[in-house]
């Protein structure tokens, strides 16, 4: 009985709190003003509606569900490629000679190994293949491209080498129509907020 009112009280003065905190300034959205009217404008994402995946047996459901672990352990990392290589960018716009822009990339370099270097080591080869198509899908260039136009040929060469070791390429393009058609259902999921 005790904490049933206990409960009513908490949730009373809850909703007291709740209610003196209310902001009376209201929601501030653009507007556009149609024949003397002022109408709200906002821009909304568009919406993939896909049909259902259908599996030939269970052995295919296990693939997929493995598939959208890996894209969802790599996918932020997709993200913040494609965030680091816009800011690059349009740093490197303002940036005159092209001595400071080699040291600005190196600087860059050297943040992004000291924050992620020990969780890209822990990847997978697997996930590490799934990141090379994520960023190619997301940028519009494979990862040899990014690493010849940002550090020069000759690094592009020797990490297009050690990838090769591995059994990978950095020269793999990101294929939404063929191979790569469950990768792309997935980030668009994920995208979509239903991962």
């Amino acid at each position: 009985m005790i904490k049933i009112i206990l409960n009513i009280v908490f949730l009373t003065f809850t909703v007291t709190l709740w209610g003196q905190t209310n902001n009376n300034e209201g929601y501030k959205i653009n507007s556009v003003v149609v024949d003397g009217d002022t109408m709200p404008h906002m821009s909304l994402k568009p919406v993939v509606i896909l049909p259902p995946v259908k599996f030939d047996n269970h052995a295919d459901y296990i693939k997929f569900k493995k598939l959208i672990k890996n894209v969802k352990a790599v996918y932020p990392y997709a993200q913040l490629a494609k965030k680091m290589f816009i800011d690059i960018n349009r740093a490197m716009d303002s940036i005159p000679s092209k001595k400071e822009q080699k040291r600005y990339i190196k600087e860059k370099e050297d943040e992004l190994k000291s924050k992620y270097a020990s969780d890209l080591k822990r990847l997978s080869i697997t996930q590490g293949h799934i990141l090379i198509k994520m960023v190619d899908r997301e940028l519009g260039r494979t990862s040899y491209e990014l690493l010849k136009e940002l550090r020069g040929s000759f690094s592009a060469v020797m990490w297009q080498s050690v990838a090769r070791l591995f059994g990978e390429n950095l020269k793999d393009e990101f294929d939404a129509k063929g191979e790569d058609q469950l990768l792309d259902r997935i980030i668009i999921m994920i995208e979509n907020g239903e991962l």
